[in-house]
């Protein structure tokens, strides 16, 4: 009987552990100054305001208002790891982080019962950050679905992948998807700024010229972790030979990174992105992939030299290489959906295609040449057997009487008047002997002769 009586059953779950007070995060000595750094709350996060603003789903997650399991999607060093922090912090939630690159589905489960556990007994909720989450295989994300449906746990995942492509479609709809940015120079400029000054940082004992700041935001490229880790390397190093002045040659020496000579708002930016384009127009594919690593390491926007490229692709290559554009516009997906760095692989690729490709700007001057016409008042009225004809009354005007159906001749071609009785004649494109182009510029003039109906030839 006594045996009994101290008999575990089974079914009854174990007492609860003892509750815990929140706490601010202790930060031990000696970590690095971007954790040192980490903002502790809502009004010291930079950058993110389409996030956070008032009333932003953000904000209110952050407030406890909008208790939601979410997945933060941005580029590294954007503050995904910060707001997970401040989600918990803010409202007095217990926080657990695991790695997708080092967790398994048995330490998540672990996470989620001893959340189920806090949760029954004390009300405590947890919050539970997932950091590389789209890391996990399907097997490992399914195994959080439950608790996330239930709230079992407050689910914060950070990711650097598209979440539509790389997040199980069951996790995905129970879950706020928030696109992160990458900061902005004066985000970034902020930030090197606070960390000089605050006791947390570097305490005002250096001070920062305005080349070595200027440096610094362009290494970072949006990243507040990189612009961080990069002046506390130049700190340590101005410390050592007891400097009270942090320079620029400082700052290339400890990070191993020359500056690029580059204004991207000044004459700089024009001069390299002309240079670059004359360079692909000269077919000197060298000097392009010059140009292009200079942009690219000033920290150039990437959507700006694709965007530059699409527009080379048609005004200096056309159909001399109609795979030209193809490549272009490609490359402009590519750093949409990837990023950088990986994103200079798709900008590299198409600058080597164009600046090889045959050139001809025979597109441009057909286009530029019709706008000047029309511009000029050569407009002119629709020839009646072209217009529509699919409403009543149609017929009676005149329209769509007499059209001939090309499909209906063996050639595909046939005599009719297309343009304008006042631009009959008028040629806009000149294709060029160059690349595809040399088989167009046999092609089109039969092709003028035969809707001319200039002589016999028929055969296009």
């Amino acid at each position: 009987m006594q045996d009994e009586l101290f008999t575990v059953n089974p079914d009854v779950a174990p007492p609860p552990p003892p509750a815990e007070a929140p706490a601010e995060p202790v930060i031990p000595p000696g970590s690095p100054l971007a954790v040192r750094m980490r903002p502790r709350t809502l009004d010291e996060v930079v950058g993110q305001q389409h996030l956070l603003g008032e009333g932003a789903p953000l904000r209110r997650l952050v407030e406890g208002a909008a208790p939601a399991s979410v997945l933060l999607y941005g580029p590294p060093g954007t503050g995904k790891t910060t707001l997970a922090n401040l989600v918990s912090t803010a409202t007095g939630r217990r926080f657990v982080a695991l790695s997708a690159l080092s967790a398994g589905v048995k330490e998540v489960r672990g996470v989620i019962e001893e959340a189920r556990r806090r949760r029954q007994y004390n009300t405590e909720n947890t919050v539970l950050f997932i950091d590389e989450v789209h890391r996990f295989s399907k097997t490992q994300q399914d195994a959080l679905l439950g608790a996330v449906e239930n709230r079992t746990v407050l689910l914060v995942a950070a990711t650097t992948e598209n979440p539509s492509f790389s997040i199980v479609s069951p996790l995905l709809s129970r879950s706020l998807v928030l696109q992160l940015r990458p900061l902005t120079d004066e985000d970034v400029c902020a930030l090197i700024r606070r960390a000089l000054a605050d006791e947390r940082g570097l305490g005002g004992q250096l001070t920062l010229t305005e080349e070595a700041e200027e440096h610094l935001i362009r290494l970072a490229s949006g990243d507040a972790r990189r612009a961080l880790t990069a002046l506390e390397a130049a700190a340590d190093a101005a410390s050592v030979t007891e400097h009270r002045t942090i320079d620029l040659a400082t700052v290339e020496s400890t990070v191993d990174k020359a500056a690029v000579r580059y204004d991207r708002d000044g004459d700089q930016h024009y001069d390299v992105i002309s240079a670059f384009i004359k360079s692909i127009r000269g077919s000197d594919v060298d000097a392009a992939l010059h140009y292009l690593a200079r942009m690219i390491e000033a920290g150039e926007d990437p959507r700006f030299i694709a965007r530059r490229l699409v527009v080379h692709a048609s005004e200096d290559i056309g159909m001399a290489d109609p795979t030209a554009l193809q490549s272009a516009v490609a490359a402009a997906h590519a750093v949409a959906f990837i990023g950088m760095p990986e994103g200079r692989l798709a900008l590299a690729q198409a600058t080597v295609h164009l600046a090889t490709a045959p050139k001809s700007n025979a597109v441009i001057m057909g286009i530029d040449s019709a706008l000047s016409d029309v511009r000029s008042g050569r407009i002119g009225t629709v020839p009646p057997h072209l217009r529509d004809g699919h409403y009543a009354g149609a017929a009676k005007l005149g329209n769509a009487q007499g059209y001939r159906y090309p499909h209906d001749v063996p050639e595909g071609v046939l005599a009719q008047q297309y343009p304008p009785d006042e631009l009959v004649g008028t040629d806009y494109y000149n294709p060029t002997q160059r690349g595809a182009e040399r088989t167009l510029a046999e092609r089109v003039p039969r092709l003028r002769r035969t809707i001319r109906d200039e002589g016999r030839e028929r055969s296009v």
